[in-house]
């Protein structure tokens, strides 16, 4: 994954399992332009690219899952993103997570983003539905 990979699949594999993940991928788009690359995002400034993030040219420590899941709410800024899609679309079939997974690692990337993580700005919750990244 860190060499440039979008997913894998492991055998044995069911063809809605590889069809969901070829269509996650058709979603994400093969020509991704380079503003996507990179954003600033609250206090932190990432490269999605390189898996790199730094708050005041500090490096902040991400896992690979709260890159993709702050890609995937950039490439959806403005917009309501669902539990669900994330859960689809980042974790995949292969893994059996909960929504309440989601909501954990929402609360990290917070806590590297806002000002103040308990009244965040910028990570919204839609309560019932999911989240919203905010941008100015």
């Amino acid at each position: 994954m860190e060499l440039g990979a979008d997913d894998y699949v492991t055998k044995p594999f069911s063809l809605r399992e590889l069809l969901a993940r070829i269509k996650a991928v058709l979603r994400r788009g093969t020509n991704e332009v380079e503003q996507d690359e990179e954003a600033t995002i609250g206090l932190l400034h990432v490269n999605f690219k390189t898996y790199s993030a730094f708050v005041d040219g500090n490096p902040v420590q991400m896992s690979h899952k709260e890159y993709e899941i702050l890609k995937y709410l950039w490439q959806n800024k403005n917009s309501t993103v669902s539990r669900d899609n994330l859960l689809n679309d980042i974790w995949g079939y292969d893994e059996n997570p909960t929504t309440r997974t989601v909501d954990n690692f929402i609360l990290k990337l917070r806590q590297k983003i806002e000002l103040d993580s308990n009244h965040p700005k910028i990570i919204l919750t839609v309560h019932g539905i999911g989240y919203k990244l905010i941008t100015s």
